[in-house]
């Protein structure tokens, strides 16, 4: 087990927790690392019926790549070889034979949100702030766009990924990104009651059934990989984003020391 993902079985339910609270459970490679190696372990193992993802610490499930790795990145080579991770992350999820449920006990952006987005079943609270502001730091949203494009339709799609505005549990609900809305302090059992439900499906029938959905979205899925990639190279030979970034981490920490 990391020390940047945490698991535990209870009644053949994992839970997975990203473990990074006092960053809000932004993603670096060493946390990308762990959550694709515990949930290709999840898969392989037969006391596991489901998976609950939720975030530690009480204020995010993930607030999504973490902006102090990110703003270093620097050459073709160095920024393929992270989207091509961050599609490691999405993949995880996608492969996984066994119902996931995503908790959003907290903020849920970016990568984070995509993680859910990737999931089987969401349940978030009315006042969670979601969504894909990649833009707002000179990213292209394409990873995002492209799950999105699976719930969606696009004048929607649209709305949120031009301009990386968030919303709310409520307005994710109307849009069909949630599918239940509870109080902040039920969303863990909840999601665990959902798996569990989700669990008591014939296994093989849950398998082959994910597959199929996989199979219908995969070439499509790849050519994002291949489309982020291509996009954030160019983004980043304009220099935006290491701008953007860099005023926002300056910005953060004005306010811790001020």
């Amino acid at each position: 087990m990391s020390e940047f993902v945490q698991s535990s079985v209870r009644d053949g339910i994992a839970h997975v927790r990203l473990n990074r609270p006092d960053v809000l459970n932004a993603m670096h490679a060493p946390m990308r690392d762990a959550f694709i190696a515990c949930l290709a372990g999840l898969n392989e193992e037969p006391a596991v019926a489901a998976v609950v993802i939720t975030g530690a610490g009480g204020r995010a499930f993930s607030a999504g790549q973490d902006l102090d790795e990110a703003v270093g990145f620097a050459g073709a080579a160095r920024i393929e070889a992270w989207m091509r991770h961050q599609g490691a992350v999405i993949a995880a999820v996608r492969n996984m034979d066994k119902p996931v449920v995503a908790g959003f006990n907290g903020v849920a952006t970016g990568v984070g949100f995509q993680i859910g987005l990737a999931a089987d079943w969401r349940v978030a609270y009315p006042e969670a702030r979601l969504g894909q502001p990649e833009v707002k730091v000179g990213l292209a949203s394409i990873y995002g766009s492209w799950l999105m494009s699976l719930h969606l339709g696009l004048a929607a799609n649209q709305a949120l990924s031009l301009t990386g505005d968030l919303i709310d549990g409520r307005r994710a609900a109307a849009l069909g990104l949630v599918n239940e809305l509870v109080d902040p302090a039920a969303v863990e059992d909840t999601a665990f009651a959902s798996a569990q439900r989700m669990a008591g499906v014939p296994a093989t029938a849950v398998r082959l059934t994910k597959a199929r959905f996989r199979q219908q979205s995969q070439a499509d899925f790849e050519a994002t990989c291949d489309a982020a990639v291509a996009a954030q190279i160019q983004a980043y030979a304009g220099g935006e984003p290491q701008q953007r970034m860099q005023a926002f981490i300056d910005a953060r920490r004005a306010r811790a020391s001020g």
